[in-house]
């Protein structure tokens, strides 16, 4: 049951944050977002060029069921906008060995196969044929998936926050929260670094990896981890843009490495994930002083083309990682009014147009069949890996 028109405060602009006070708006609640700003928040992980939009996630069918619907709200969002901010290349995902089951790629392609979408299986010669700046030694076989692409992320959240402020959400860049308000075992607010109070039914704090820094007891489940992004500059663009190559991941589960088709100024992103740099969200972003070498040592054996490229642009992108990379979207069990949405854990931003009505319905106590996956829950023992690969950087996502 909803819980009627209520008063929200949000806690945190990027994708999670605004994504839901655009629903909470459009169901008619007063909603106020507050972020430090400005806004997109150049520090948010969702503030990117760009992030990988894909459904391949090994054997975990709840997640390519997630991504179906979004690519179906992918597919609204640039009808409506008109200049299209979602761009489907389709994804190259190489695997390490030849695919067989139990490996991320192998179990991908047969879900795909599964959920009637159409991968195409590719031998090493095919690669090199089909995308030629690929030397696909490390690599014998993989998959070509159409059903995948990129999104313009730094636009998207601009797009999304303007389209907020359009629908009366009160939206106040430049505004960070110190502390929550409470009365006994209730929330009821949030005091600003400024000292003004903003009071609501409910807070959804949104904070992406600040989040275990604003609320300390989640410091066990969920915590901030950096990890590297570099852009690139090719003279020879069109060879690095579809059809000749597109969205990649190499051998994603164990090497951690995955890219970007080049931008029509020649700049390329790639970027790993691997352990990252487990540090608060507001210490320096620097990338190790080895990284470099790291992703020219793989580009040496893989894209050979790529060795030289001048490397123009890197970042420490920090996400806010969960301990079993599921997302957090729930109401604190021990906190009356609030609510906590984030651990995107480097995959969430592809899910942008679920987000909002997944929050909006965990807020209004309004069942949603996917919400089940991201509810509190005790740290247990850990995982391994999740079966995906991370967008951001977009652990795109």
């Amino acid at each position: 049951m909803s819980e009627g028109n209520l008063s929200i405060v949000i806690v945190g602009a990027g994708i999670f944050g605004v994504s839901a006070a655009l629903e909470l708006q459009r169901r008619g609640h007063e909603v106020t977002l507050l972020d430090p700003g400005p806004l997109p928040n150049v520090l948010a992980s969702s503030t990117d060029i760009s992030k990988v939009l894909r459904m391949d996630y090994g054997a975990d069918e709840f997640y390519m069921q997630l991504m179906e619907a979004a690519f179906e709200g992918w597919d609204r969002w640039n009808e409506a906008w008109g200049t299209p901010l979602f761009h489907q290349t389709g994804a190259l995902l190489l695997a390490g060995q030849p695919m067989v089951a139990g490996g991320f790629e192998h179990d991908s392609f047969e879900l795909l196969q599964k959920h009637g979408h159409s991968p195409e299986r590719l031998s090493a010669v095919e690669i090199h044929a089909r995308f030629p700046a690929w030397d696909p030694v490390d690599h014998p076989e993989a998959y070509f998936n159409p059903r995948a692409g990129w999104a313009e992320s730094g636009e998207v959240v601009a797009r999304l926050i303007a389209e907020a402020k359009r629908l009366g959400v009160s939206v106040r860049p430049g505004s960070a929260m110190d502390t929550l308000l409470e009365q006994g075992s209730r929330v009821v607010g949030v005091r600003t670094t400024e000292g003004s109070e903003l009071r609501g039914d409910i807070v959804v704090v949104a904070a992406g990896c600040w989040t275990p820094s604003l609320l300390p007891h989640l410091r066990e489940v969920m915590w901030a981890v950096g990890q590297p992004v570099y852009h690139f500059k090719v003279e020879q663009v069109a060879d690095y843009q579809p059809p000749n190559f597109v969205i990649w991941t190499a051998d994603i589960n164990n090497t951690g490495w995955y890219g970007f088709p080049a931008l029509d100024d020649g700049t390329l992103k790639v970027a790993n994930h691997g352990h990252g740099k487990r540090q608060p969200a507001d210490a320096p972003r620097e990338v190790d002083a080895d990284d470099e070498q790291r992703f020219r040592a793989f580009f040496r054996k893989s894209l050979p083309g790529l060795a030289q490229a001048p490397a123009i642009f890197n970042r420490l992108c920090m996400y806010c990682d969960t301990w079993d990379g599921d997302f957090w979207i729930d109401h604190d069990p021990d906190r009356a009014g609030l609510v906590v949405a984030s651990g995107g854990s480097g995959h969430g931003f592809k899910f942008a147009p679920m987000l909002g009505p997944i929050i909006a319905d965990v807020v209004e106590r309004v069942p949603n069949r996917f919400a089940h996956r991201f509810a509190w829950r005790p740290p247990g023992q850990q995982k391994a890996e999740p079966a995906r690969f991370l967008d951001t950087t977009e652990r795109s996502t």
